[in-house]
């Protein structure tokens, strides 16, 4: 498609998940059609095959798009987490998606090689993306440097994560309008001691807003989110939720939102709103 000069660009279904035509909606999944009543465990609520969530959290391969299409600004990117405790010693594949040409990966500060891409592959994935398929999964850290025409670009680490000891929140923006529309998305994670993400917390996390505002919803990537949208709590999912908050109109000044979970140190963050002449 790239070297098609007939063809003026790329058209991807879908960039969200979004509520209705839900996957699994057979319980077998798409292979074959043997329809049975799912479990309530089984059941979904929206498709789940978009580039970015439910709740505008993006998807790995979001990453993956952003690396070709945007190469400005540099992505470095790793895939999977790298909590796996039942895996220990046993091969876990890794990739990174990069906007460079090369990249280099160790594991513990070791060594694994560095991968080109070749734009030639047969197999079109390695022509985006840079794989090293036997990896043997140790906790730890994994680190991935990127380079592009033998320049380092960029570095991307995960860590293997402790047990979950607080929460993060994360708004995509701190200052507001007060005209009753303005949104503020804030990103909730739950991380251990040293401040690494989760990745397995399923933590069930409850909302205080303070201020002149309310709650506009809450979600999370879960296909099944047997949770209401409108609502003061929510269930991370793999370690992330997202609560949204809307500005009251005409009433400016400070907005406080707080979180808490069982066992986990509350979190906190301040927004403001202004009114505009």
């Amino acid at each position: 498609m790239e070297k098609d000069r007939f063809v003026a660009g790329e058209f991807v279904w879908t960039g969200f998940d979004y509520i209705g035509e839900p996957v699994p909606f057979v319980a077998d999944g798409w292979g074959n059609f043997k329809k049975r009543k799912l479990t309530k465990p089984e059941e979904s609520r929206i498709s789940s095959f978009g580039i970015v969530d439910l709740a505008g959290i993006p998807k790995d391969r979001y990453y993956l798009y952003q690396s070709h299409w945007a190469p400005e600004r540099k992505t470095v990117h790793i895939l999977p987490h790298w909590n796996w405790p039942d895996r220990v010693g046993k091969t876990t594949p890794v990739y990174v998606y990069t906007g460079g040409d090369s990249a280099e990966l160790f594991l513990n500060g070791k060594s694994l090689g560095k991968h080109t891409k070749d734009p030639n592959a047969q197999v079109v994935r390695d022509r985006y993306a840079l794989r090293w398929l036997d990896v043997p999964y140790q906790p730890g850290e994994v680190k991935a440097v990127a380079y592009d025409n033998g320049h380092k670009i960029g570095t991307a680490t995960v860590r293997t994560a402790g047990e979950p000891a607080k929460l993060r929140l994360s708004p995509d923006r701190k200052s507001l309008r007060a005209d009753g529309n303005d949104l503020s998305f804030v990103l909730v994670e739950a991380i251990d001691k040293h401040g690494n993400i989760c990745p397995l917390a399923m933590s069930q996390v409850k909302f205080q807003l303070e201020g002149p505002a309310t709650m506009a919803g809450v979600a999370n990537g879960d296909h099944r989110f047997p949770e209401e949208f409108v609502a003061d709590h929510v269930s991370l999912f793999y370690g992330k939720a997202v609560v949204v908050v809307r500005t009251d109109d005409l009433e400016d000044g400070r907005i406080q939102l707080s979180a808490t979970s069982p066992g986990l140190q509350p979190g906190k963050t301040v927004l403001r709103s202004k009114r505009t002449p």
